[in-house]
């Protein structure tokens, strides 16, 4: 399965610019943990970094910084990992582990833009759905033999 057949396409972003309270609101109203942060590129929807709900507590509230000095560009992470659409599940989820991040932006590969956003909890679903067909091989298994034994006895 490819990133962009799992990844979730409604997708709450945020600019810059934006204020924090402005940026904690949509978290709040979306029951989202973090928001991307993008730029328009033209047409394009392109993302330049990630606000979590944790960067709010550790760099703003934990250290008393007054919340209408800052704005999400002044702590967003800039470095954000980012996947093709046609990028392997697996794939995606070894770079998420070897970057240590939840959440990854899917972008269509001929322009860069924004398609969705994976999480950790939509791979989870995934291979637990996937878990959940192997055992119940297992079980209908066990039914085959049964039906087949009590035919021939």
């Amino acid at each position: 399965m490819k990133a962009g057949d799992i990844c979730q396409r409604q997708v709450v972003t945020t600019t810059r610019d934006s204020s924090l309270t402005d940026a904690a609101r949509l978290m709040r109203k979306h029951h989202v943990g973090c928001l991307l942060v993008v730029e328009q590129e033209g047409s394009v929807t392109r993302p330049i970094g990630v606000v979590t709900d944790r960067d709010l507590v550790i760099e703003v509230i934990a250290n008393e910084v007054p919340v209408d000095t800052v704005t999400v560009g002044d702590i967003m992470t800039f470095a954000v990992l980012k996947v093709a659409e046609s990028d392997s599940i697996i794939e995606v989820a070894q770079r998420m582990r070897y970057r240590g991040v939840r959440r990854v932006p899917v972008l269509r590969e001929t322009t860069g833009e924004l398609l969705g956003i994976i999480a950790m909890d939509d791979i989870l679903r995934l291979l637990s759905e996937e878990l959940s067909l192997l055992s119940a091989i297992t079980a209908r298994e066990a039914e085959q033999e049964h039906t087949k034994r009590t035919q021939t006895s």
